[in-house]
Formats: structure tokens, C-alpha cells, sequence
């Protein structure tokens, strides 16, 4: 066909733009009609459904629970939201089932045996702490040391896809770093050992894959600055190593159990708090009362496990071993009742990287069977090191965990009593005392802008005893306790026929 009769055949075309444009307009009047009708949706809704809106984008299986202590809580809230449904069962560890790497008793001797011919390698004392983190299941799916694979998909997305396509949440690096003479004698070794200082063996790392330690990178990726005087980093990885085992780990220590003592308390949810400072007036009311929710919601003997972080922590933090002498003289003073209160000690260093770790301490807690997790202001964080300013904002921790991928089965509860304060709300009772929330009250009353729009000068007052502040703060609370194996925790729970278990992190 030549131009001529493809000229004269698009002018005998009728003219159909008119009537394009009206159908057109007909299909953006119906679709702004519809949107109306249904809450400024374009789809059509269920009967009954009321719309709500978020101040960021949430995914579809998470969901936020008001705080646990607000006055009159109703629970669930008068806001439609999914109900939560009591299950006969724990939840799901990530991947489908827990990682367990303890090496069995009948090849403990083999293995002690194997290890000395291999090459070996020395662990610190923050790198013992992360053996017993994964060898426990904190970490599952990770059967060890990531790979590079796994590493970069941490940095980069904070999760890991698995081999049947399913994501799960991993937002903090478990590597181990080696410097060049040990790279050199391992060689070409695809098995190596792991002793500590005294050349004990830990434990064999198999099938190991040695890569490039990006140090700037990873402190960037997970901090979100490479300034000096990050506690972590320049205690581990500043002065490491420059390159990064990974491999499958088979662990030769085995942990104390904790079966015997959930199956002496009958437990049918068990709720976890996690914290790395001495519990306060704030943290016991919290846990009391989060008790008797889950008694409200039907659940016969729910039991706290108390959860104090046992890894590396900052100087001016308190000391694991002050901190469980003072968890005891709680519980003795019967701030909470000792049958419903089990202490076990969460191995995991502590990074204070804000957002990225509170979901590394949420998904932990999937892998111990919780499946509600109360999150506080400023979770994980940590004044900058060098300009006089927090870290990170203090509400993005909770915004995080409420997006996080692989986190969709965790029901997240915002603790917030600053709002009530804000909102001019009593606080529960025995959280403080009258006159002092009246203080707090006329505090936030003074932020609200004049009629200028400016906010008031700020009015000087005398400031309070710093130790009379703490000793009012340091109530007491939790049982004696043992250092147990995340298995045989969630063995017991479901020994103990346990519904659920809620995690609640400081």
C-alpha cells in the first residue's frame, strides 16, 4: 500500500475524538463518585468497613495495639481493626522451624577430635556472645555466620529471602571478621574451628566462605553515619579484621534448660521484657498490668519472662551481674508475683542503632514465639557522638517496626505516656505520684504556642536530687534465674499447651 491510499483511507476514518473525550469524562465522574461514596477509596468496600488513614504506609498484617496502660483502655479499640484471635499454638519461628546447631552428644568426641587438625581461629568476647545467640535460635533461619549473599541482603534490604521465596526480617549483620594472617591459614580449608581465649574449642564452622569486610559501609548501612565514638563499631569492627567468615556452625556448649520450671507454672502464654537497665516503677507497672490484659483477653496463667540483654553493653551502662542482683530484690519485695515471673538472659550484643536494631530484637522475639511486641520512645537509641542531639527521632523506631518486612505477624503496641501527659490524661496509678504528673501536665501545656505563634521562654526551676531520682525510680522485680536454650524455651511453652507470648522491649 502506497502513501497516497494510506493518506485517503485515515480521512474517510470518522472523527471519534469527541466522543472518546466524553466517555472519558463519564469514567472520571464514576471513579470521583465512587471514591466519595467509599471514603476517598476508587474501589468498592465492604459493608461496614470505615476507612481509616495512616501517617506513613503500613503493611497489611501489622497492626498497632494502643498502650497497654492508658486509662480506660479498651481493648481492642473502638477503631476497626483486625481482632486478635487467641491461638492454641506458639508462632511460627522465622523460616518454619527453629534453628537448633548444637553438635549431638554422641558426636561431641568426633568433632573435639576433627578440630584439631583444622585450622583455627580465635573468638572475642563479642564473637562468643553472637555463637550463642545463633547456636540458640535467636537468629533462625541463619545456620551460622552469614555468607556474602546474606550480608549484603541485610545491609541493604534488612531482610532475607529464603529458598521457597518468603522474606523474613534481618536487620543487623552476624559476621565474623578475620584479619589477613588468619585468612592466610586457613587457605584453602572449607572447615575451620572456632576456640576461645583459652584455645577451647566452640565450635566448627563448615562449607565457609571468606569475603571483603566493608567496614565503612557496614557502620554506615547500620548506624546511618560513619561519625566516631559509636560504641559498637569501635568496640568490634573499627579495629577488625578486613575480611568476614561465614559458614555453617555446629556448636560444642550446651545451655541450662528452662523446661522444668514453665512446666511448675503451668503457663498458657508466656510475655517477654526485654531491657539492659535496672527495672523502674514504669517497667513494673507495665509488665503488671500487661498480665492482666492477657487474663481479661481469656488466657488462664500467662507468665512474664523477664528478659534482661546479657551481650556487650556501654560503659555507663549498669553490668549484667548488678542488674540481675537487683531483678531479684524486686521480685523479693513482691512487686511482681515470683510463680508468674521466669528470668532468662537474652544473649545478644547491644548495638544502639535505633531502628535497624529494635527490628533485629522484634525478630528474635518471633523466633522465642511472641507475637506482641511494646515498643517504647527511642527504642535502641543513643545520643549522637559528637553533636549534642539524639541519634535517631525518637518515634521512629515504632514507625519502622510497623513497616519492617518479614514483621507482618507481630502486633506492635506503642507505649506512650508522654501522650497522656500531652493530652492531659491520669496516668495508671502508682506510675507517679500526683503532684509530679500535675508538674509534667503544665510542662506540656507551656509548649503550646502563644497567640503570636511562638513558643514561651522556658520558666527556670530547681532541679531534682539526681539520687534521690534514681532511688525513687528502681523498684524491684523477677525471679531467680537461669540462662536457657531458646529450643527448650519454646518446647516448654508448648509442653505448657501456651496460646501466645507477648515481647515487650524498654
Amino acid at each position: 500500500m502506497n502513501k497516497t491510499e494510506i493518506n485517503r483511507r485515515i480521512r474517510r476514518r470518522p472523527r471519534t475524538t469527541g466522543k472518546i473525550e466524553l466517555v472519558l469524562a463519564h469514567c472520571r465522574e464514576t471513579k470521583e463518585r465512587k471514591r466519595a461514596e467509599n471514603g476517598g477509596h476508587g474501589f468498592s468496600l465492604p459493608q461496614g468497613f470505615i476507612p481509616q488513614t495512616h501517617s506513613f504506609p503500613k503493611l497489611a498484617k501489622t497492626h498497632f495495639i494502643p498502650a497497654l496502660n492508658l486509662p480506660n483502655y479498651p481493648f481492642p479499640t473502638s477503631k476497626p481493626r483486625p481482632a486478635t484471635r487467641i491461638s492454641a499454638s506458639l508462632i511460627e519461628p522465622d523460616g518454619g522451624k527453629l534453628v537448633e546447631l548444637f553438635v549431638k552428644e554422641s558426636e561431641k568426641n568426633s568433632k573435639v577430635k576433627q578440630a584439631l587438625s583444622l585450622p583455627k581461629i580465635k573468638l572475642s568476647k563479642i564473637d562468643l556472645q553472637w555463637v550463642h545467640v545463633l547456636s540458640e535460635g535467636w537468629a533462625s533461619p541463619l545456620k551460622g555466620f552469614m555468607r556474602e549473599s546474606e550480608f549484603l541482603q541485610t545491609l541493604h534490604f534488612n531482610s532475607l529471602r529464603l529458598e521457597d521465596g518468603s522474606v523474613v526480617n534481618m536487620s543487623l549483620p552476624i559476621v565474623l571478621a578475620i584479619d589477613d594472617a588468619q585468612k592466610n591459614r586457613v587457605g584453602s580449608s572449607t572447615i575451620v574451628a572456632l576456640v576461645d581465649e583459652k584455645d577451647d574449642l566452640v565450635a566448627i564452622l563448615s562449607d565457609i566462605e571468606i569475603y571483603k569486610h566493608n567496614k565503612e559501609e557496614r557502620i554506615a548501612r547500620t548506624w546511618g553515619t560513619t561519625a566516631p565514638g559509636l560504641p559498637y563499631a569501635e568496640e568490634t569492627i573499627t579495629g577488625a579484621g578486613n575480611w568476614l567468615i561465614g559458614g555453617d556452625l555446629e556448636v560444642s556448649a550446651f545451655p541450662a534448660q528452662l523446661r522444668d520450671e514453665f512446666e511448675r507454672r503451668n503457663a498458657d502464654a508466656v510475655f517477654a521484657f526485654q531491657l539492659r537497665n535496672p527495672v523502674h516503677n514504669g517497667h513494673a507497672l507495665l509488665m503488671t498490668d500487661t498480665r492482666r490484659r492477657l487474663l481479661e483477653m481469656g488466657y488462664k496463667n500467662p507468665v512474664l519472662l523477664l528478659h534482661p540483654l546479657g551481650g556487650y553493653t556501654k560503659a555507663d551502662d549498669v553490668p549484667l551481674s548488678w542488674r540481675m542482683r537487683q531483678h531479684e530484690k524486686v521480685l523479693e519485695d513482691g512487686v511482681l508475683d515470683p510463680e508468674t515471673t521466669v528470668v532468662s538472659i537474652f544473649p545478644s550484643p547491644m548495638h544502639y542503632a535505633g531502628p535497624t536494631e529494635v527490628q533485629w530484637h522484634a525478630k528474635a522475639r518471633i523466633n522465642a514465639g511472641a507475637n506482641f511486641y511494646i515498643v517504647g520512645r527511642d527504642p535502641a537509641g543513643m545520643s549522637h557522638p559528637i553533636e549534642k542531639r539524639d541519634l535517631y527521632d525518637a518515634d521512629h523506631g515504632k514507625k519502622v517496626l510497623s513497616m519492617a518486612p518479614g514483621l507482618e505477624r507481630l502486633n506492635i503496641l506503642p507505649f506512650k505516656m508522654r501522650t497522656l501527659a500531652k493530652n492531659r490524661e491520669n496516668p495508671p496509678d502508682g506510675f507517679m505520684c500526683p503532684g509530679g504528673w500535675k508538674v509534667l501536665v503544665e510542662y506540656y501545656d507551656s509548649l503550646a504556642p502563644a497567640q503570636n505563634g511562638r513558643l514561651p521562654e522556658p520558666h527556670l526551676c530547681a532541679r531534682p536530687n539526681p539520687t534521690s531520682r534514681i532511688l525513687d525510680d528502681l523498684v524491684s522485680v523477677v525471679t531467680r534465674a537461669k540462662r536457657s536454650m531458646l529450643a527448650h524455651l519454646r518446647h516448654e511453652l508448648d509442653r505448657a499447651g501456651s496460646f501466645t507470648s507477648v515481647a515487650l522491649v524498654a
